[in-house]
This record gives C-alpha cells, structure tokens and sequence, in this order.
C-alpha cells in the first residue's frame, strides 16, 4: 500500500507527464532555467526538485538573485540562451516591462502565486516587540522631522524614538535594495507611514546608511543566522522564514497586528504581499518541460488550501484567485503595461 508521499507523488506526476510529453520534441534545451527573488526560491525549490524526481525532465536551475536581479536578468533578451521563468516577491515594474520590450521580450504572463507577509523579527530571548510603522521607519529612515524639517537620523536606541521601547541598539538585518522584499518594505512600512506623518511633504523611502540599518544580501537565511547571534537585532525576511525557525526567533508584531497566516492572507497585517512568478512565453515551445513544470507549481496539490507548499510558508489564495491564475496560464494571458499602473 502507498504511503501518503509516494500517493501524492504518483498523483503530481500524472498531473504533469502529458503537458510536459508534447514539448519535449520540439525542444531545443532540455532543462529550465529560473531566477529571482529569494523570498519565493524556497517554494520554487520544493516544486522544482518534484518536478524532477515525478517527470523524466532534469530538474529545473534556480539562482536565488533577488526580485530586481531576476527582472534585469529575464529582460535581458528573447532566445534558448536566456532564463525562461523569474520569480519576484513584488509586482514588476513598468520600467522593467519597458526594458523587456526594449530587448524583445513581449510576451510576459504574471503568476500570482500565493500570499506573504513581512516579517520583522527577534530572537525568543528577548521580550515581546510591538512596533508602529512611523516607529519602524523613525529607526530605519535616513532623515526624520525635527523642528519642522527633515534632519539626518540622529537616532541610535529604540528608547529615543519612543520611551515605551526597549533601551537597545537600533539594528535591522534586512535585504538590499535589488530586493522585492526591499521593495515591499519601503512600499508597506515607510511610504504607507511618511503619508501620514508631520514633517514629510511626500512619501519617503531612503534607507539610511550610517549603520543601524544593515544591508544583509539577497539570502533570508543568513539573516536569520545574524539574529540569532545578535540577539538585540531585528531581522527583515519573509513569513516562511519565521515558519520554519520559530524555536529560535519569533516576530514582533506591527500596528498591534501578529503575522499569522490567517491575519496575512486577510490583509489585516499591514505588511502583507503577494508572491509572484513571470514566464517568458516564447520559450513554452523550446523548452522541454517548461510547461509541466508551470502546471506542476500552480496544481492545487502545491498552492491549494492544504497544498504541500502550505507546510512550507506560503499562504495559500482563496480557491477563485486559484482558479483565475490556472486559467491566465492556460491561456497565456499577456502582460501589458496598463496593467502595472
């Protein structure tokens, strides 16, 4: 009798076989190649290596580049020479659809894969956190108001922006700015908090650079690891992250608001975000499995409600927004630049 594992295994195989079989004559390169944004590698990693062990395909590459290194990488040009797939932790930008156009890439589908929160972090020695985003940006932002106008950042603990914080050091592990976690960031925290505050005429987004703010690369993990060994940090990275490493850190809460997966997939935690994947659709024709590989990722035994990939963070759609992505992807539904406006 079948474990539970080799049953679903059998059960994804089936389900990608025939729309991997049909490509492969045709193909002129026999294995994917996927780049960007580390937030969602984990999850392309787990769909990739069952792609692997289910279809007679080689497994697919994935370089972990960050969301604005995969979009600079996938518009770099049309042809079996270029990546076939980039996954982003935010949308693209009309700037980088404009590039792809630029370099012959027109023909672009959006994949909305599931739901992620923002995670800001601690280890579980410390005592609990709740930050507001004017706290957070106060800490992270490279000018504040003071007196009526925009000072460099003179804050150095988190007790000087607000006496009911801890007396600690103002450190933040988080991700560069070729990040779409990065990007999300500066979108959901700062901007959505600088609109609101005295002192700033427009929404603000520059990081500082003087220290407490500590560029950590595109890798989540390593971010992890640095909280863990500086225990009076923050750390910034996506939900599953903190899924997968709760014995030893745990989330400070933003706005009162606990990054749970009910509270994320409701949009009720302010730094919520949806996780993304874009094909090239001139290479469906070239490369072999590309098109199982894409059916494999969206069936529901890996986004579904209590798909596998659930187990490793991702927070899943509602079964509708499922639905609709299926259906973009079976016919190939093309991106446009209105779109991303």
């Amino acid at each position: 009798m079948m474990n539970k594992r080799a049953l679903m295994t059998s059960v994804l195989a089936g389900a990608v076989v025939a729309a991997a079989g049909s490509a492969a004559q045709a193909a002129e390169r026999d294995q994917i190649r996927i780049v960007g944004s580390s937030t969602v590698y984990p999850f392309a990693s787990y769909v990739a290596e069952e792609f692997g062990a289910t279809t007679g395909h080689p497994t697919p590459v994935i370089e972990s580049t960050g969301s604005g290194g995969g979009m600079k990488i996938f518009c770099e040009g049309d042809g079996p020479d270029t990546v076939d797939i980039t996954n982003a932790s935010r949308r693209m930008k009309p700037s980088e659809f404009e590039r792809c156009a630029d370099n012959g890439v027109t023909d672009i589908t959006e994949i909305v894969i599931g739901a992620d929160g923002i995670v800001i972090a601690q280890t579980t020695a410390n005592a609990a956190m709740n930050l507001s985003r004017e706290q957070l940006t106060l800490a992270v932002a490279a000018e504040v108001p003071k007196n009526g106008k925009l000072v460099d950042n003179p804050y150095e603990n988190w007790n000087e922006i607000d006496s009911s914080l801890p007396d600690r050091e103002i450190t933040v592990y988080g991700p560069p700015s070729t990040s779409g976690t990065r990007d999300a960031f500066e979108e959901l925290v700062m901007e959505a908090a600088t609109e609101e505050m005295d002192g700033y005429d427009e929404p603000y987004t520059t990081v500082r650079n003087d220290g407490p703010y500590v560029d950590s690369g595109e890798n989540d993990n390593l971010i992890v690891q640095k909280i863990q060994n500086d225990t009076e940090a923050l750390g910034i990275f996506g939900y599953s992250f903190l899924e997968e490493n709760t014995d030893v850190i745990e989330a400070v809460t933003i706005d009162g608001v606990e990054p749970t997966p009910e509270a994320i997939s409701a949009e009720e935690y302010p730094v919520s975000r949806s996780l993304f994947f874009y094909t090239k659709n001139s290479h469906f024709d070239h490369v072999a499995g590309m098109e199982g590989y894409v059916s494999l990722f969206l069936s529901e035994q890996m986004i579904g409600g209590q798909g596998l990939l659930k187990g490793q963070g991702l927070i899943p759609l509602p079964q509708k927004m499922r639905e609709g992505v299926r259906a973009r992807f079976e016919r190939r539904g093309e991106l446009e630049l209105a779109d991303l406006k």
